[in-house]
């Protein structure tokens, strides 16, 4: 496979096959590079150098009454995690003060359960309108399950994006959780849209997926027109279902990164949960295909120090993107 080619065929508008598609996740490792290659001059094409940040807060964790697989938060986790209830406005305002003073972008607001209360999603908006108003931040929700009038609410407050992740695929959803449908998560976003608020979702890699999965999962979010894809790689938390689960390597998770900018070329390719562990040294040619991170810690796991971070984008060449953000 000539990588250089298939790029330029994605930016002349065609899409892959998914003999080209599995070509790109079976990549030999010593074409790896060239691979990056091609997806840069994709992500060139649209985004340039720039980096997008983004931070979490996790305004409210544990008790959730499902039952995924990954997560140490659900009903069925044993982890010793912390437990506390939705946050009060100050706490998440204060939150989105370290978000503005590390120049990230755009601040998730993120909460555990099935779906929000309406008077979670009353705190959620107290606190949105006062960090508009004082930071200019882009604001992202991930609250469950959406009620149309709750997003409806969230948007005239200021929410710019919600975050709602497809996880894997349609095929196999249940052998990751059984107390809600992929349906339910696919009308979330479309809710979502429909409320004039940008849909983001992604995925978590390392599930015990099939290549096949990872490929249907890229073409399902372009079917859906998510504007941004946060790629999780499973980071397996010890008392949840996916303990010891240990799929990938730091070479495999570049080409997954590849395959989704060449399946959803212009659209926002985060690099999420879990690339501490998973990509490890090679973090920084994460970049090559995506155009955008996290930064501190995630919502029971920890993050590499901001520092760093900025550190690796510096030595990298490339520029945050301030632009969702204007000075208090």
């Amino acid at each position: 496979m000539i990588w250089s080619a298939l790029a330029e065929k994605v930016l002349n508008g065609e899409e892959l096959s998914n003999e080209e598609a599995l070509s790109v996740l079976e990549c030999p490792d010593e074409d790896l590079l060239l691979l990056l290659h091609g997806a840069y001059q994709i992500r060139k094409h649209y985004y340039g150098n720039l980096v997008k940040l983004n931070m979490i807060i996790n305004t409210k964790s544990g008790a959730c009454p499902e039952n995924c697989g990954y997560c140490s938060q659900s009903i069925v986790s044993t982890a010793p995690i912390e437990t506390y209830r939705m946050m009060d406005k100050d706490e998440m305002v204060k939150g989105a003060e370290t978000a503005y003073n590390l120049n990230v972008g755009t601040y998730c607001i993120v909460a555990s359960g099935r779906g929000p209360t309406n008077r979670d999603v009353d705190r959620v908006v107290e606190a949105v309108k006062e960090i508009k108003d004082t930071y200019g931040l882009k604001v992202c929700a991930c609250l469950g399950i959406l009620k149309p009038e709750q997003a409806a609410r969230l948007k005239e407050a200021g929410v710019d994006r919600y975050n709602h992740n497809l996880n894997t695929s349609a095929r196999n959803h249940e052998n990751i959780t059984t107390s809600h449908t992929y349906d339910d998560r696919v009308n979330t976003v479309n809710v979502v849209k429909e409320s004039g608020i940008s849909p983001c979702s992604g995925v978590i890699v390392g599930m015990k997926e099939t290549k096949q999965d990872v490929i249907d999962m890229a073409r399902s979010l372009k079917v859906l027109d998510a504007d941004s894809i946060p790629v999780n790689f499973l980071h397996a938390i010890d008392g949840t279902p996916l303990e010891g689960t240990d799929e990938l390597d730091p070479r495999y998770c570049l080409k997954v990164l590849a395959l989704f900018r060449y399946i959803n070329p212009s659209k926002e390719i985060r690099i999420s949960g879990g690339r501490e562990v998973n990509l490890r040294s090679l973090q920084p040619l994460g970049l090559y295909a995506a155009n955008s991170i996290f930064v501190g810690d995630y919502l029971t796991t920890a993050g590499q120090e901001s520092t760093e971070d900025h550190q690796m984008l510096e030595d990298m060449g490339f520029k945050i993107d301030r632009s969702p953000v204007m000075a208090p």
